[in-house]
């Protein structure tokens, strides 16, 4: 039994949650899976009426009590500050010391990639990012704010602590899953502290995997390679800020963000999954969220806690979806979040 917990969050994350849990369900009723779901309130809505972001109590229970979290999004013009996205996204990672960011970069239907080279190669890459460190730790400070001679200051962390493990998992997953090369995403040439410390550990850890190629690009170059040819490439892996930024520009290499899930990972195999589409308020209510990426970070849920079959069912049904044309209007189709939704559930409840 996998007890999940769901954080259905604000904007149009309860209408793409239903639809992933619908898909969840179907699966186990076809015998590929057994899941238990409770879900959470808290959002902006709870927010705005308790006062509350993620309390201890709540934080105890989603650590202690369920072995995946499923977010749908966090991000309300309500809380112009985002206290409540950042204490509930950030304090979950960090908290649950969630320090792998998995996003997988696949591309499903070739119509849907804006590269003409994609038209005889095959896109498949899963970009690793370090999830705890980095710039995104909130360390610095500003200066006379508001004035002329404002002074603001960010700071990047990395410890060799950090970058070992999310590197090891990096080759650890290629090793897994039968890939050949692993790549590190740096600016060491730029930043040689924060990222020199990167690229040392990156090539010591590969003296390890003599079975795996392992290879160093500086970011813009890999930015530039991942455009021009993105199947030469496996894994990658980089630190928070810089794999934020190419797992963004992956999902656009694939058909975008409605078609782009995450897994957020601890050693332990727990984590929290979420598409990484935002809110979109403009949507809400509009029937034309694509609850893809929603159905996608579902299947890593059922992977990563040993539903493999479930998993694989899964895609297969929204490889078939995109096929059949059951599309969302960001993919240039006519269907509404719940007809993709349920279109997808059937399929894999038909178990064929």
């Amino acid at each position: 039994m996998i007890r999940i917990a769901l954080l259905p969050g604000d904007g149009i994350g309860p209408e793409v949650v239903r639809e992933a849990r619908r898909v969840l369900e179907a699966a186990e009723s076809a015998g590929w899976i057994s899941v238990e779901f409770e879900t959470f309130p808290h959002g902006a809505d709870h927010y705005l009426a308790t006062g509350e972001t993620l309390g201890e109590d709540a934080f105890a229970r989603l650590r202690d009590d369920f072995s995946a979290i499923l977010v749908g999004a966090v991000g309300d013009s309500r809380v112009p500050d985002g206290a409540h996205a950042r204490d509930i996204l950030l304090g979950l990672r960090f908290g649950l010391d969630l320090f792998v960011n998995l996003r997988p970069v696949r591309l499903r239907s070739r119509d849907l990639t804006p590269l003409r080279l994609a038209e005889s190669e095959t896109i498949d890459i899963a970009i690793v990012r370090e999830n705890t460190e980095g710039f995104y730790t909130g360390s610095g400070g500003s200066l006379r704010p508001g004035t002329a001679h404002e002074v603001a200051i960010s700071e990047s962390l990395a410890t060799r602590y950090g970058v070992d493990r999310v590197v090891r998992a990096a080759f650890e997953l290629a090793r897994r899953e039968g890939r050949r090369r692993v790549t590190l995403g740096d600016k060491a040439n730029a930043v040689p502290h924060v990222y020199g410390l990167w690229r040392r550990v990156f090539l010591e850890i590969a003296d390890e995997y003599p079975e795996l190629e392992a290879e160093t690009r500086y970011v813009d170059t890999l930015a530039m390679e991942l455009v021009r040819h993105p199947a030469r490439f496996d894994v990658i892996v980089a630190e928070n800020l810089l794999g934020d930024i190419l797992s963004d520009l992956g999902a656009g290499l694939v058909g975008g963000l409605g078609l782009a899930p995450s897994a957020n990972l601890d050693l332990s195999g727990r984590g929290l999954y979420e598409p990484v589409h935002g809110s979109a308020p403009d949507l809400v209510g509009s029937g034309a969220a694509n609850p893809m990426a929603a159905v996608l970070s579902a299947a890593m849920l059922a992977r990563e806690n040993g539903a493999a079959e479930a998993a694989d069912r899964i895609e297969a049904a929204v490889d078939r979806a995109l096929h059949a044309g059951i599309r969302t209007p960001d993919l240039g189709g006519d269907r509404s979040t719940e007809e993709v939704g349920r279109w997808i559930a059937e399929d894999v409840a038909r178990g064929d």
